[in-house]
């Protein structure tokens, strides 16, 4: 047990962090408004017609901030067109210019529009990607240079009450910060505040803060990081939150929920962007969805407080630095393997071989073998059934206590005790026995008992509306009494829709997992029709959380004005013929912006650098040039072959 400075109010009891408000047009980000919702427009900034009726639904479809990027003068004087059109057809959403690159555009887009987002990353520099030794007094020097190129538009803004977004970019930090604190989160955070620390010394404080990554645990890390550096500091900016370059479809969801859900269980946010590779109006419903969860969480049963210290929360894991929880070792769960999979088979009728192919087994009657699928689960929990046919040799079954005990010499088949009963019970297994404890069950006496048992794996279980920050607590508890039996987080959702289940479950269960805690999950969704949503949800949630890796990851960005070729078209092309390279991860980027910072956490990356021209990276560095757009993809694949990392498919 170690003490931490803070980030959030409480982690026991939910309450949205306090922040300043901040004014964009007619909205209020931050203090008592609620949690806004945004997305940015993929058309060319210059087809004014196009943008329009793009911003038209993305506004219909509940978008609160329109963002548009503003690459040059050209697009920046065309926001001020884009904005009358708006405003003639009866909109009056907060317009948000993109800036990147060009200091000109920002300055004249703050003149006629609510809000500017820049790149502390490449407002004032530009990436090469060289590792520099600065003395203190040369870094001194790059601050200035810095200061002289910002306050221009920090002038502006607050002469035209101006609100700005200061939008630290994992993959786009300066060499300067690479060079002085590393890829870390607090680069990110002091990337940040050298922008801040400047509009504060020229008293403008009409701030949003984003610490965006395509990595969730990078992007949690430096937002906890980031409000913890502000309480420090009497600071209390409002946040707007995203995980870049999430992808598409359930993929981009899960990792969407898992990221941004994360922050917002702890109360942390004011603002939301989705970032998915689809029209940007689909972006909205997937934010609502996310926020709605938190509307009445107030209202959640009490959960005992964590130890305080001189200000300090009393926590068994670092919420600033992964490292997962060190757990014994019960057959092939804890210990250093990965967390593991629970699919519930409880309320079927019946469990048949065909069951199985939902969630990754797929019975060849000529070849009389199973075939496992990379997302197959390790076991399934079939309450008081009893397969009648031979069960797969890397499957388990989980069965309630009382039925495991009828059955005879059973094999990789374990029992379920609830609680009290585990110790009560004459018969156990000597593999593992599964033991379902709630706050209510783990007492001090249950407690004192376990830590003489060495084959029980832990279901951590709640009621609780408030279910991420009670099992998070049910960790600790652990710690306090130093129990380091495995265990599995299990979650029950019911009357809910799929996309409901899907972000509830992403953002409870892969909070805890990017803290380090959990050796597997157990979703239960009552009346899914489909136990291979459920199924895929898990492993999507664990991929995301970068816990165990089954599938291909993109890091595919979702498109804006300056994208040179169409994103979800290639994105499906490419995940068409690569999605079985498991534990690849290819970048997808529309443009220069993202591409060459982005790579820094992709292996490979498809980068447009001009009208019908691609640039291949492998990792950061750019290895073929300007390849013609048709022929892009195949040079793909054959640089993944040149690398030893291709694989033919099954």
């Amino acid at each position: 047990m170690k003490l931490y400075l803070p980030y959030s109010n409480s982690l026991t009891q939910y309450k949205r962090f306090l922040t300043r408000e901040v004014m964009c047009g007619n909205i209020g980000i931050g203090g008592a408004n609620p949690i806004r919702v945004q997305s940015m427009t993929t058309t060319d900034t210059m087809d004014t017609k196009a943008t329009v009726s793009q911003s038209i639904r993305m506004i219909e479809a509940g978008c609160e901030l329109v963002r548009i990027t503003a690459p040059s003068m050209n697009e920046a004087k065309n926001l001020e067109v884009i904005k009358k059109e708006l405003r003639a057809a009866g909109f009056d959403t907060p317009l948000v210019a993109d800036i990147h690159f060009t200091p000109n555009a920002a300055e004249y887009a703050a003149r006629v529009i609510e809000k500017v987002r820049v790149n502390p990353g490449n407002y004032a520099d530009k990436k090469k990607f060289e590792e520099i030794e600065y003395t203190d007094s040369a870094y001194e020097k790059e601050l200035e240079r810095i200061r002289n190129r910002f306050t221009p538009l920090v002038n502006i803004c607050k002469e035209y009450g101006t609100a700005m977004r200061i939008g630290t970019n994992h993959g786009s930090l300066s060499d300067r910060i690479l060079s002085r604190y590393g890829d870390t989160p607090l680069g990110m955070v002091e990337s940040a505040f050298e922008f801040l620390r400047i509009c504060e010394d020229l008293n403008y404080q009409n701030i949003v803060i984003s610490m965006k990554a395509s990595n969730t645990q990078v992007m949690v890390e430096a937002y906890r990081l980031l409000v913890q550096k502000m309480i420090e500091t009497n600071r209390n900016y409002p946040l707007h939150l995203g995980v870049t370059e999430a992808g598409d479809g359930e993929d981009g969801r899960i990792k969407s929920a898992v990221g941004i859900g994360a922050l917002l269980e702890d109360g942390l946010g004011d603002t939301v962007r989705v970032s998915l590779t689809e029209d940007p109006e689909f972006e909205m419903p997937v934010a609502r969805d996310l926020i709605k969860r938190y509307e009445h969480r107030s209202s959640h049963d009490t959960i005992e407080p964590l130890k305080i210290e001189q200000g300090k929360i009393q926590l068994s894991y670092n919420p600033y630095e992964y490292e997962r929880r060190e757990s014994t070792l019960v057959s092939n769960i804890g210990g250093h393997n990965v967390p593991r999979v629970i699919a519930d088979y409880s309320k079927r009728d019946s469990i048949s071989a065909a069951s199985l192919f939902a969630v990754g087994y797929n019975y060849s009657i000529p070849l009389d073998k199973w075939n496992l699928t990379d997302m197959a689960c390790d076991y399934i929990f079939a309450g008081d059934h009893q397969p009648d046919f031979e069960i797969p040799g890397t499957l388990g079954i989980i069965n309630n206590a009382d039925v495991w005990e009828l059955i005879a010499k059973p094999v990789r088949q374990y029992p379920l005790f609830i609680g009290e009963q585990f110790f009560e019970s004459e018969k156990k297994s000597s593999e593992i026995n599964f033991v379902v404890v709630t706050k209510q069950l783990l007492t001090v006496d249950f407690l004192t008992r376990l830590k003489s048992v060495t084959n029980v794996v832990l279901v951590f279980d709640t009621l609780n509306s408030h279910a991420m920050a009670e099992l998070r607590r049910l960790f600790v508890t652990l710690a306090e009494h130093d129990i380091k039996l495995p265990v599995i987080i299990k979650r029950n959702y019911n009357n809910i829709s799929e996309e409901d289940f899907q972000l509830g479950s992403s953002a409870e269960v892969g909070a805890l997992l990017l803290d380090g805690l959990g050796d597997g999950i157990w979703l239960k969704q009552q009346h899914c029709t489909s136990p291979q949503i459920v199924n895929s949800t898990s492993f999507g949630i664990l991929q995301a959380t970068r816990t165990r890796i089954s599938k291909t990851e993109y890091i595919s960005c979702p498109s804006c004005g300056r994208t040179l070729f169409d994103l979800q078209e290639t994105t499906a092309k490419i995940r068409t013929v690569t999605d079985h390279l498991k534990g690849i991860k290819i970048g997808i980027m529309g443009c220069i912006v993202n591409g060459p910072g982005e790579m820094a956490d992709a292996d490979y990356g498809y980068v447009g650098v001009g009208v019908g021209k691609i640039s291949l990276y492998k990792g950061k560095e750019v290895v073929k040039k300007n390849v013609p757009s048709e022929n892009a993809v195949n040079e793909l694949i054959e640089l993944i072959k040149e690398n030893g990392d291709w694989v033919e498919r099954n």
